[in-house]
């Protein structure tokens, strides 16, 4: 748990870190908030009146009596503050609404038209993203702004998307100040697995109070990077790129010019690939793959199913990824030193278990760290809608979690 100030000039601060108290561990009382932050009690007095005043928490009741007068409990207000997320991927945008809870109130997807051309890409998103609060009939006041998960690289000093895979036509596509013109609304933008492990830490409460990696799987795969509480985003933004860590592979060609990276590997492509050559076309026939290069989402659909149903020629070949997966995590849990990995991505819906065990039997096996209790290995808590959530997510954060920023920035 973070600790605040008790400096008057850092109140913002101050009451960020209060109110992500009560958000992990609420249920909770006054009395219990100072231990937890390190403010004083007049401090904690003073800001959760702000915060009641605000509308962002509510006193939920009591706890139980003992023996002296009973503690009225605080929880956050899920209509405290709303966020719009979307998240791009090369053949489609999904779109929510959500609250301060995390909650999904409306959520929408739809194929993107003419991917290759970013001006319409932005207009027809921005239009649905703006339909969702008006169909929830939120308090519009309320409504923070809209998040981007977006695949990387991006040059986050600018807002700009450069040359992202899978999006042919967008070199740097100024991504951040095209939505904000759009929907007239604050926007932040952030790569998609760095997104959704925001979204995972926002939504996750106690369960994700600690540190941990999120392994994502869309169109590409990637990794988000929590630790004490902030997120890790390198020297340029674009920390957590797995899918260019050395694998024992070496016949797909990646972008950045090696033939050993995770990413073209283990993407849904790469695994519908793989099971037409490891076993052939009478295997994917009796799983119903077509192979055809605009098939590849019904195709990867299709194999996740067969999956889960138990067909052998499925289950190899996910579970070679899932040893693929396992080679990068090792080494990235080794150096952030995270007892989680949390797997998500609406590409892994269904197969998470599967993946999980073989990635699991590889952070497990040979860390150093299982003699201090092991690294977990468990689905995300959000869901397929893990990007565009943890897009919402990052106006959210941006917000209400407490950062050095708010303790730098001249505002307070």
């Amino acid at each position: 748990m973070r600790s605040g100030t008790n400096l008057p000039r850092v109140g913002g601060y101050n009451q960020a870190v209060v109110l992500d108290a009560i958000r992990t561990r609420g249920p909770v009382s006054r009395v219990e908030l100072g231990p937890l932050t390190g403010l004083t009690n007049q401090t904690v007095s003073n800001v959760v009146r702000r915060l009641l005043d605000a509308g962002l928490i509510t006193e939920s009741g009591h706890a139980p009596s003992s023996g002296g007068k009973r503690r009225t409990l605080l929880m956050p207000r899920a209509d405290g503050a709303y966020a719009l997320g979307v998240h791009l991927d090369p053949d489609a945008a999904v779109i929510v609404l959500v609250d301060l809870a995390g909650s999904v109130l409306r959520s929408r997807r739809f194929a993107l038209p003419r991917p290759s051309v970013p001006e319409e890409v932005v207009d027809a998103v921005a239009r649905a993203a703006l339909r969702l609060p008006e169909h929830a009939a939120i308090d519009r006041g309320r409504l923070l702004g809209l998040g981007i998960a977006a695949p990387g690289p991006l040059d986050g000093e600018t807002g700009t998307v450069v040359e992202p895979p899978n999006f042919d036509g967008w070199r740097r596509v100024p991504l951040l100040d095209m939505f904000a013109k759009a929907t007239g609304m604050p926007v932040a933008l952030d790569n998609d697995a760095t997104a959704a492990a925001i979204g995972e830490r926002w939504i996750g409460g106690k369960q994700r109070a600690d540190g941990f990696l999120f392994l994502y799987m869309g169109a590409g795969i990637g990794a988000g990077i929590m630790l004490n509480n902030q997120v890790l985003r390198g020297g340029t933004g674009n920390a957590g790129e797995i899918g260019h860590a050395r694998i024992d592979a070496g016949n797909r060609l990646c972008d950045c010019g090696s033939n050993a990276c995770l990413g073209p590997h283990c993407n849904p492509a790469a695994l519908v690939d793989d099971l037409f050559t490891r076993h052939g076309r009478s295997a994917a026939e009796r799983i119903g793959l077509s192979g055809e290069p605009d098939a590849v989402r019904a195709d990867w659909k299709l194999l996740r199913r067969a999956t889960r149903a138990g067909d052998p020629a499925a289950r190899e070949v996910v579970r070679l990824a899932g040893r693929r997966m396992g080679q990068a995590v090792h080494g990235a849990v080794a150096l952030l030193d995270v007892s989680r990995v949390v797997l998500g991505g609406e590409a892994l819906a269904g197969v998470e278990h599967v993946l999980g065990e073989e990635i699991d039997a590889a952070v497990n096996t040979t860390s150093v760290t299982r003699v201090l209790g092991g690294v977990t290995v468990e689905p995300s808590l959000i869901g397929e809608t893990a990007g565009a959530v943890g897009a919402a997510s990052l106006v959210l954060h941006g917000h209400y979690a407490p950062g050095w920023r708010m303790l730098t920035e001249a505002s307070g």
